[in-house]
């Protein structure tokens, strides 16, 4: 019985007899059910993508983000549990505020990564409350430490990225970011890349409509995280829906 979590998922605090804690798995199952976010890092820079569902057409373009801003060096992407994810990034502005306040300097992201990820970790330990349902992805570019990409998952593990999906679609994105030469793609490029990657996996016939949201740290942008210009993402869809639909019409034609 064990297996299922009958038992033994009421809170975060209780082991399975197979080392198991299911309400962090269940967490886990929430990234898992939500829509694709990707984060590249590439030469002069990171982007981010999300596949953004539209569940409703009363809704406002552009309104419930699942990107966001630590301070204005450092962006972030949301799969999951939206709210959830929203907490998270206030907690990082906070903890990079106190070390701004201290230091007189802006937070490193490795710093911020180990603070979030402690943080996260800490709603896996008690029965007062639950862990979050949303992974983050944080990114930054400096002239100094270059680009980096860092993930912090429902359990506060974090790791460092070149490329990284996170949601529904992760593992055929991650197998499209793979084919990328990620180090020799500028982020005027990468933004069309991420786009393809975006269109290709999302199913038309079974997915609801979505918007397209990317933003980027760059030189480009002076080192601020930013949402990408209208113009680039247009230009970036376009891009996109051109070779998906020469892709399926090659598929089309090998069967």
């Amino acid at each position: 019985m064990s297996g299922i979590g009958t038992g033994y998922d009421v809170t975060p605090t209780t082991y399975s007899p197979e080392g198991r804690i299911f309400q962090v798995e269940y967490a886990a199952r929430s990234v898992e059910n939500s829509s694709t976010a990707i984060g590249i890092r590439v030469s002069d820079g990171v982007i981010f993508g999300v596949e953004k569902k539209i569940i409703s057409k009363m809704l406002v373009k552009g309104s419930n983000r699942r990107v966001g801003s630590v301070g204005d060096h450092i962006g972030a992407s949301i799969a999951g549990l939206t709210a959830d994810g929203r907490r998270i990034i206030k907690q990082a502005n906070s903890e990079a505020k106190s070390y701004k306040d201290l230091t007189s300097e802006a937070i490193p992201l490795n710093v911020l990564v180990d603070r979030i990820s402690s943080f996260v970790q800490m709603h896996t330990l008690y029965a007062s409350i639950r862990p979050f349902g949303c992974a983050v992805m944080f990114g930054s570019y400096n002239e100094k430490d270059g680009a980096q990409l860092f993930l912090v998952e429902p359990s506060g593990v974090s790791f460092g990225y070149y490329g990284c999906a996170i949601g529904k679609a992760k593992q055929s994105a991650k197998t499209e970011i793979e084919k990328l030469n990620l180090s020799e793609l500028t982020c005027r490029e990468a933004i069309k890349q991420v786009a393809k990657i975006i269109y290709t996996i999302h199913d038309e016939s079974k997915d609801k409509e979505m918007e397209l949201e990317m933003s980027w740290i760059c030189k480009e942008s002076g080192g601020k995280h930013e949402l990408v210009p209208d113009d680039l993402i247009a230009e970036a869809e376009q891009f996109a829906k051109d070779n998906t639909v020469s892709t399926n019409i090659l598929n089309f034609d090998n069967i």
